[in-house]
């Protein structure tokens, strides 16, 4: 197991380097000049030539890209992301502030994904057939195709504008008034957590309707064991591995609905930035941003991998 995990971090070392050199590749390879971003028209008559050069050595814009990587790069492994253009503020700072709103969501939205996409599931591969489970899966195929943001305005318009419950947009601290971060937060939370309800359903379905096939199963059938200890005991435990490959790519999923769904409701997260950042040319911002996400979705993945073992021991990781 330990060569198995230390054998995994490697990998997950050079995922990460790839992952950096792509965004950072990415970003100059886009039409534009970041500093041309932050100077109005007037600036830009009023600046020489030699001047925007002195503010692109400021920046070390004017370097080469195997220079400028391994600038940034270096100063990653010290744990400093580097210093925004536009706001000129510390890109390390700005994702420690933003972090904990998008993992908020993310999190909660995650949860509900087991919470109620596991019990759906097991609910319609028991009664198979029955009209709980046509309900059921109707719903869940119906939340798989949703596009998030079009729910997300539309719940905007019916609760926000027209029945007035809950705020329309805006982020506050559960530690600064939790009430009114509930109400905030629910909608956003809705929209993230459809998703990850619908294809857990959907996967645990069929993962137990595979599982009761067993022959094991049918075992513990024979000998007049109740349903529930079949279920819970026997049946559940094989059937969930399927599930934890999912959830580490629901995670992922999750993240990446953040930036529409910051948007739409205008959360100040990490989605948010990385969209304000790719529009500003941001490059450090953008590059630190991906850099968290993509360590994020590597470490769950990785606990994932390790979770295997656990859950089936017919599975040996050598």
């Amino acid at each position: 197991m330990a060569t198995y995990i230390l054998r995994r971090l490697f990998m997950a070392v050079i995922i990460i380097l790839i992952v950096t050199v792509i965004v950072f590749l990415a970003m100059r390879l886009l039409p534009g000049d970041p500093i041309l971003m932050l100077l109005t028209q007037s600036d830009l008559k009023q600046l020489t030539a030699e001047q925007l050069q002195i503010l692109r050595h400021e920046y070390g814009l004017d370097r080469s890209l195997f220079y400028q990587y391994g600038d940034w790069f270096s100063g990653v492994v010290k744990g400093d992301l580097g210093v925004s253009i536009r706001y000129n503020t510390s890109v390390t700072s700005e994702v420690l502030r933003r972090l904990p709103i998008t993992l908020h969501l993310g999190l909660l939205a995650f949860a509900f994904g087991f919470v109620f996409g596991i019990p759906a599931g097991v609910m319609c591969a028991v009664r198979r057939g029955s009209k709980l489970d046509a309900i059921i899966t109707a719903l869940t195929n119906i939340g798989i195709t949703v596009p998030v943001f079009w729910l997300g305005i539309l719940m905007m318009y019916v609760f926000s504008l027209y029945l007035r419950w809950l705020p329309t947009y805006g982020y506050t601290s559960p530690f600064t008034d939790f009430w009114l971060n509930t109400k905030q937060i629910i909608m956003p939370v809705i929209c993230l957590a459809l998703f990850p309800v619908a294809s857990t359903a959907r996967q645990t379905r069929s993962s137990m309707l595979e599982v009761m096939r067993q022959d094991y199963i049918r075992t513990a059938w024979s000998k007049g064991l109740i349903e529930r200890i079949v279920i819970m005991k026997h049946a559940m435990k094989n059937g969930l591995i399927p599930i934890v490959t999912l959830s580490g790519l629901g995670l992922g999923g999750i993240l990446g609905g953040s930036v529409l769904i910051e948007s739409v409701f205008a959360i100040p997260g990490m989605g948010r930035l990385v969209i304000a950042s790719v529009q500003n040319h941001d490059y450090a911002v953008t590059q630190g941003v991906t850099l968290v996400i993509a360590t994020g979705i590597i470490l769950v993945n990785l606990v994932v991998d390790i979770s295997y073992g656990w859950l089936d021991p017919r599975i040996r990781i050598g």
